[in-house]
């Protein structure tokens, strides 16, 4: 039995982004819980040369959303990235999940080879699709969903393992 592309995106894409939210869900929940403004939590970050959490997941979900339309040969959509509150970025990342999930195993299935060119900020990057994904995109997707579950409990918020991988495992 082969792995195809599809099974390796959106796939893992979409449960992993459903645990994104349910982690922002939760902290949202903490912050009521123990009167903290849920502006505060937007902007905090492991160590001062790191991205805050709102960054950290505005890559993720640009990761998948990005990933998902290169693979079918279509160009992401462009999001602001203008989340402030708890509430701004549980509404990204459902809104990524819609998006990722419009996305049928016949558009990606077969992108192994597709050449791929984007730019991140002045460097040009080439690759093949299953490059593309399995060096490039889900190795940052995973780092910027496991730093926001990072920042959400080093604040405080009350997180294991399991809420990390509970979609996963269904």
């Amino acid at each position: 039995m082969s792995l195809s592309m599809y099974q390796s995106s959106v796939s893992i894409f979409v449960p992993m982004l459903m645990n994104l939210k349910s982690l922002l869900e939760k902290a949202a929940a903490h912050c009521e819980g123990k009167k903290i403004d849920p502006a505060v939590l937007p902007t905090s970050r492991l160590f001062p040369d790191m991205f805050p959490l709102s960054r950290q997941v505005q890559i993720a979900t640009d990761h998948a959303k990005g990933c998902a339309a290169r693979l079918a040969g279509l160009e992401p959509p462009a999001y602001e990235d203008s989340e402030k509150t708890l509430a701004d970025l549980i509404a990204r990342v459902q809104k990524t999940i819609d998006y990722v999930n419009t996305f049928k195993p016949a558009q990606i299935d077969g992108s192994e080879e597709r050449n791929i060119e984007l730019k991140i900020g002045s460097h040009e990057l080439k690759y093949i699709g299953h490059v593309y994904l399995l060096r490039f995109v889900l190795p940052n997707f995973y780092f910027h969903v496991t730093t926001a579950y990072n920042i959400l409990r080093h604040n405080g918020v009350e997180l294991g393992k399991g809420d990390f991988l509970n979609n996963l495992l269904k």
